[in-house]
């Protein structure tokens, strides 16, 4: 009766959060008194079994390269024949692009309880109370599961991976496959740079450059600091950068190490997206600008001024 960890991978590469979510599982199994598995779909290049020294000990691995295109429905029914199969009763995910596709569908046919957004291992102390973001990040509530079976996502960044075990054995799961309802029929992705949601650092920019012509600095430091780069929705809907770097409460939500906000006021809509950051960075030249009472480091200036300065700085570092 394992605790099953569900593994996430992309492009037949594990992703950045499979080693935090990892972790939590296997912390929580220790918790429990029982062990942690995990569940992967699709093939991957990587190794899967050194993912075992984060703690998980058995990787059930259902090799199938019809499965490297995740399909939320596809993969509820064969991660419920998993559970069944090794009678797990605690299911973990990540709270990312998947599994808020995945978890959701499962909680509903397993009739379990689910927890999306975890920040924190369960309190056992009175019962089974898991706690949570809500508000877009503004404040936690303490959900009491009392299901059978329950189902938690962790919010991304949220638990540092932490290296514990050894070599996971690795058998593989035969599964049925039923087939996709939808079709994949082309994959169209950004080549040459950083993903947003895999990147460690993002340095992000909004209207106060101005236009488009003055985000050269932006990339510049963005490339000197190995980030990825991001804008407001005003700088999107301008079409002065690409939609897909839109981040915050309407676009894409994100939780790097380090976010830097160059000229953005600080919506509150803004900060719903980046607020889960560990180190937020805010330069702007209106000391009443809103972002300030979200960060951790802030300077008043022009942005004109100090991003050069910024970037000879870390050029010489």
């Amino acid at each position: 009766m394992p605790v099953l960890i569900f593994l996430d991978q992309s492009d037949n590469t594990i992703k950045k959060t499979t080693p935090e979510v990892i972790t939590y599982g296997a912390k929580l199994a220790a918790q429990l008194g029982i062990t942690a598995e995990g569940i992967l779909l699709g093939t991957v290049s990587s190794d899967i079994a050194a993912l075992g020294k984060y703690g998980v000990t058995k990787i059930h691995h259902v090799n199938d390269e019809k499965l490297n295109h995740p399909d939320g429905q596809v993969y509820t029914q064969i991660i419920a024949q998993a559970v069944d199969a090794i009678g797990a009763k605690v299911i973990v995910f990540s709270n990312n692009l998947h599994g808020k596709a995945i978890a959701p569908r499962l909680a509903a046919k397993l009739k379990a309880g689910l927890v999306s957004g975890a920040v924190a291992l369960p309190d056992m102390s009175n019962g089974f109370v898991v706690k949570k973001t809500v508000f877009s990040g503004k404040a936690f509530a303490n959900i009491s599961v009392n299901t059978g079976i329950k189902i938690i996502s962790v919010n991304p960044n949220a638990f540092q991976a932490e290296a514990s075990g050894g070599a996971a054995e690795v058998v593989p799961f035969n599964a049925t496959i039923n087939a996709a309802k939808t079709k994949v029929v082309s994959v169209n992705k950004i080549k040459g740079e950083i993903p947003l949601s895999e990147a460690e650092r993002v340095v992000s920019a909004g209207r106060g450059l101005k236009g488009p012509e003055n985000w050269k600095m932006i990339e510049e430091l963005a490339s000197v600091l190995h980030a990825a780069t991001a804008c407001s929705r005003a700088v999107a809907d301008a079409g002065w950068r690409p939609h897909h770097e839109h981040v915050g409460q309407t676009g894409l939500a994100i939780a790097p190490n380090l976010y830097m906000a160059i000229a953005i006021s600080g919506a509150i809509q803004h900060l719903a997206g980046v607020n889960r950051s560990k180190v937020i960075v805010v330069i702007n030249k209106d000391p009443e600008a809103p972002f300030f009472k979200a960060a951790d480091y802030g300077i008043v200036g022009d942005a004109f001024e100090v991003v050069p300065k910024l970037i000879e700085a870390a050029k010489a570092l």
